[in-house]
Formats: C-alpha cells, structure tokens, sequence
C-alpha cells in the first residue's frame, strides 16, 4: 500500500500552485536526495515558517522527531472540512481566514481525511480485513505475478521500460486480488486505473477514466452485495455493522486503490534505479539474500518518494519541538528530510543496503498510519527479490540524466525506467 501515511495527501493540483518549486521538484543529478529546498534547510529548526504563494500562513516540519510528534498528536486533524487546509486554499480564502464550517456528521468513505471517531470506525473495519492469512495468501501469487512479468519481459526481447513491465502491474494486480476484481475485468480495471493516475493523460482522458473506475467499483460492490466472495471488500460488504452505503464502500475502494497502486508502483522502480546506480550495493544484496528485508527498509527511507503531500492542521496553539503552531495553522511534514536527519542516521544520504534498521517515517506514523504498510514491504521485496535473482545482467538502457522523473507529481519517482539485459 501507500509508503507514506494513510491520510493527508494533498492534491497535487492545488499544492503545486502555492508550494515553493524548489521544495517540490529535485535535481537530476541527483534524485534520490529531498528538493534542493530541503536540503538548504539543513542546519536550521526543525519546525521553520513556510511561505505560501497563496498568502496564508504554514510550517515546514524537516525533524524526525519533531514530525512524529505531530503526526501522533490527534489534535493536528486531518479533516479537511472542519479545518481547512492552507495548501489548499485559493488567495481569497486565504486572505478571509477560511473559518471551519459547522458541518454535519460526514456520510462518505474517504477516511484519509476523517478524524476520530469517524476515522476510527471505518480504519478499524479495514485493520479487521488485512489478515495475516490473507497477506501471506497474496504474498504467493505477488511472486507469481513477479515471474510471469519477468518472464514476459525476457521473451520479448533484450530492452524495457521497467515502469508499465514490471513496477505497474505488480501492485495493480495486488489490489485487484484485494478487492476481487475478476480476471476477465482485470484489462479494463488497469487500463483505467493507468490513465487516471498518469501524469501524461489529459484532464478529459482523466475525467473520462476515473468516471468509468468508478462506475466499474460501484458495480463491483452491487455483485459483493449479491453474492460473497472471500476477499476484501466483500468483507466490508457484509461485516461492517452499521453496514456502509454503497458510496462509502466506493470510496473507500478507490483510497485502497490510489493508496495501493501509485506509490508502491513508484518506490518500486526508484528502489531499483537506485540499486542500478549503485553496483557495490546491488552486488551485496546478491551476495547476501539475508539483506533483503533491510533493503526494503532502506529503499523506502532513502527514496521517500511522498514530497510534501502530508499535511495536518493545528486545532488548538500546539508546542512543536521550539515553537508554537497557532491554532488554524497548517504544518506540512517534509518526509524525504525528516527521513534524512542526521540526529538519527549516520551518513543518512547514502544508501546502504547492510544499514541496521530504525524506525523511518516512509509509511507515516499516528493513527493514519498506512494500514497496508505490510503489503507494501511484501510488494517490494518479492519486486526486488524476484528482478535481482533472474536479471543477473540488469543496467539502464539509457545514461542516468535521461531517465525522465516526476517531478510533475506529489508521489516522486520516474515516469519511464529503460532497462537492458543480455
């Protein structure tokens, strides 16, 4: 699922039109370091003022520390309703103090912008849902799905773009194992899901992808309410109490979906760009399979591929680390820093694949904690895994600089990954 947290990702839209540039977008020579921001940050608080084009008033947090502190506290919300957030407002509202409107109890299923008791209700039913039995079931057809797609790559020849053979299919068929998608939808399923979610799809083509994904899910929960099958959202179908409304359930499938696809998608093909980049590394993980789980961890903490996209807003005048976070203020955490913070990691801007494991922020951390964090270790260690042992020969087909990033995105990673063999 989502290597960041559960909630509080903004829209990459409205966040790109008054964020800073240079907090967004990294450097091509070297990608797998935070935005050139952040890194010129180093030094400073840990909790610094962070203008806004659109005038309001927020807070960089760049600590390891300071960052789990607001991410734990339930009074940073991470409703968007009852507390506006900064990074979304419009100059105007801005400018007016965009008050909390009194709004009635929340009827939909988007639980990454709920907070408790709301949140806990839905997030508790879904916690019930991933099973140990469950994901150890789909961590074996995960590597099935591995090998068929590496197979595939080989026989068509000696050249790929990794993202849409192998780092794509991987969690989109994952989730489509979740929420019980039938194979002979599994076609249409993923093309909509790829369009929907590309950065290279026009606004129509997107409009027009995500209104047939959600068709396709609403009709997908009516055949959970006609007959069970065992799998995840027929659980929720038939278990939750009180039931959830057909609205709730497709909304709650398309969090799992966006959660699920994208970003394991995009750590995946960053992880092995970076190992690719790396031979001494690449050729210690082969040396040593025992590697594997630390890699992951490692893979996750070093590219941490959510830019600026968690975000929580101050319910009262709350202490962070050295300052106070007036009430109505925005805080917006700045994982791929806080995940570099020297007070604790040595040498944090290297990757190191033999690197004792920490506790990192790359899943997020409170109550919006990814609640898939599982699956996605499961997804990228049998990626990983499975890549490395059969592609002995792997490298990039094309030189470093060419390698196309998104720098477009809030989920940082690579639109295209030319690899060669042979």
């Amino acid at each position: 699922m989502d290597p960041s947290s559960e909630g509080g990702t903004s829209s990459p839209t409205a966040m790109r039109g008054v964020m800073p540039a240079d907090l967004l977008e990294r450097d091509a020579r070297c990608p797998f370091d935070p935005a050139p921001g952040l890194v010129r940050r180093r030094g400073g608080d840990p909790v610094q003022p962070l203008p806004l084009a659109n005038g309001a008033r927020a807070w960089l947090v760049t600590g390891f520390d300071e960052a789990r502190a607001v991410l734990a506290d339930p009074r940073f919300s991470s409703d968007r309703l009852r507390h506006p957030d900064a990074t979304q407002m419009t100059p105007e509202q801005a400018a007016a103090g965009a008050p909390a409107a009194d709004i009635p109890e929340r009827q939909d299923g988007m639980f990454i912008f709920m907070d408790p008791p709301e949140h806990t209700r839905l997030r508790s039913l879904l916690t019930g849902l991933f099973t140990v039995r469950r994901m150890r079931a789909l961590e074996s057809r995960l590597r099935e799905i591995a090998v068929e797609h590496i197979a595939a790559m080989r026989a068509a020849g000696t050249t790929a773009d990794l993202v849409p053979a192998y780092a794509l299919p991987l969690p989109s068929l994952a989730i489509c194992e979740l929420l019980g998608v039938d194979y002979a939808d599994r076609a249409t399923f993923q093309q909509n899901t790829a369009v929907a979610l590309s950065a290279s799809s026009s606004d129509e083509e997107k409009a027009r992808a995500g209104g047939e994904l959600y068709a396709f899910i609403a009709c997908l929960v009516a055949a959970k309410r006609a007959e069970r099958t065992d799998d995840l959202l027929s659980g929720l179908v038939h278990d939750a109490d009180p039931p959830l409304t057909d609205a709730q359930l497709v909304d709650v499938a398309l969090v799992l979906l966006g959660a699920g696809h994208e970003t394991t998608a995009n750590n995946l093909a960053l992880g092995i760009y970076a190992l690719l980049e790396r031979p001494d590394q690449l050729a210690a993980l082969r040396a040593d399979p025992s590697l594997l789980d630390g890699t992951v961890e490692e893979l996750l903490r070093f590219c941490s591929i959510v830019q600026l996209g968690v975000s929580r807003v101050a319910t009262e005048d709350l202490p962070v680390g050295d300052v106070v976070i007036p009430a109505g203020d925005t805080v917006v955490v700045g994982t791929p820093e806080t995940n570099r913070d020297r007070r604790h990691w040595d040498d944090p801007d290297r990757l190191d694949v033999r690197r004792p494991r920490a506790p990192h922020l790359a899943f997020g951390h409170g109550i919006h904690q990814c609640l898939g964090q599982q699956l996605a270790r499961a997804e990228m260690r049998v990626g990983v895994e499975e890549l490395v042992t059969r592609m002995p020969d792997l490298r990039l087909a094309v030189p470093a600089e060419e390698i196309p990033l998104r720098n477009d995105m809030l989920i940082f990673g690579v639109h295209a990954l030319p690899v060669a063999w042979g």
